[in-house]
Parts: structure tokens; C-alpha cells; sequence
């Protein structure tokens, strides 16, 4: 079985939607639901303005996973 195709790229996290859910900006405008995904739930508090990376299936870029925060990198 093939690897799923995923694309990486850097966001800002604009607002708070849901305890694990937040309104994400890409660098050129696209806006995004992106969500924790794994351990990060667990991590310190992300807030409004934390850089972030982004997980997005090239199928659907309305929503994508945060794999790293700024702290992280």
C-alpha cells in the first residue's frame, strides 16, 4: 500500500474554535480548520498568533492537522 500524499506548510493560528480546533492562515491567505493531532493535545497551551506547521491532504485543504508548534522547532 502506497503512502499518503500530505503537504507541510507554516500557519498562524488566528482564533480559538474548539478546545483542539483552531482558525489557521496560511502564508498566502488560505484559511483552514486545523486540528491537534497525537501527543500535541497534550502540550503547553497554543494560543492566537502561534506559529504553527500544518498537515493538509491535497484533497481537502479546508482542514489540516498541527504536527509542530513554534516551541517545537
Amino acid at each position: 500500500m502506497e503512502k499518503k500524499e500530505t503537504i507541510l506548510l507554516d500557519a498562524r493560528l488566528r482564533a480559538v474554535i474548539d478546545k483542539h480546533a483552531f482558525d489557521a492562515e496560511l502564508c498566502n491567505g488560505h484559511r483552514l480548520v486545523a486540528f491537534f493531532r497525537g501527543k500535541l493535545r497534550e502540550a503547553s497551551p497554543t494560543m492566537s498568533g502561534s506559529k504553527v506547521q500544518v498537515e493538509l491532504s491535497p484533497f481537502d485543504m479546508s482542514k489540516g492537522w498541527i504536527v509542530s508548534t513554534e516551541d517545537e522547532r
